[in-house]
């Protein structure tokens, strides 16, 4: 991946562009967090609970990692499926509403993603990505992958 890779180009989101909108749709939008997501505080509790400090939304990192420890140079980010495109070649086809705004909107999240990547790992940090399910469904794998990088070792998690 390389930075002179030409950006995806995302629509507005407007009337203007042909988008509409309704206040229900509007309102349900407004509820989706960027930050402090049910994965990333479970996450970040059992790394708590491990004995590990970090730094949360760091803005001096590029892309801001949800979880970061610059002594280690270590950057964790814990990505909605939807807005980062899990399983994207073939979740997209089924995208019925706005499409020509969401999959250029994705496709520009996941290129943001690798620039990000390649950022950090320029910069000497190693980067973990997990997907929210993961964190729900397997956060024992997630959180054992960040401690033995950090040379912590297993830990129990309830």
């Amino acid at each position: 991946m390389s930075y002179d890779e030409p950006k995806i180009k995302v629509p507005r989101f407007n009337e203007a562009s042909g988008f509409y909108t309704t206040r229900k749709r509007s309102k349900i939008m407004s509820k989706i967090r960027g930050k402090n997501t049910k994965p990333e505080l479970r996450f970040r509790k059992a790394l708590w609970k491990a004995g590990v400090r970090y730094r949360v939304n760091n803005k001096s990192i590029p892309g801001t990692p949800d979880v970061s420890i610059k002594k280690y140079r270590l950057a964790v980010f814990i990505d909605g499926e939807f807005w980062h495109g899990y399983n994207w070649d073939e979740r997209k086809h089924k995208l019925k509403c706005n499409r020509e705004f969401w999959i250029p909107k994705i496709e520009r999240n996941m290129q943001r993603d690798r620039e990000v990547n390649q950022q950090l790992s320029d910069m000497g940090f190693t980067v973990f990505r997990f997907w929210a399910n993961e964190i729900k469904n397997d956060l024992k794998t997630c959180l054992n992958d960040v401690l033995v990088y950090l040379d912590i070792g297993d830990v129990n998690i309830q």
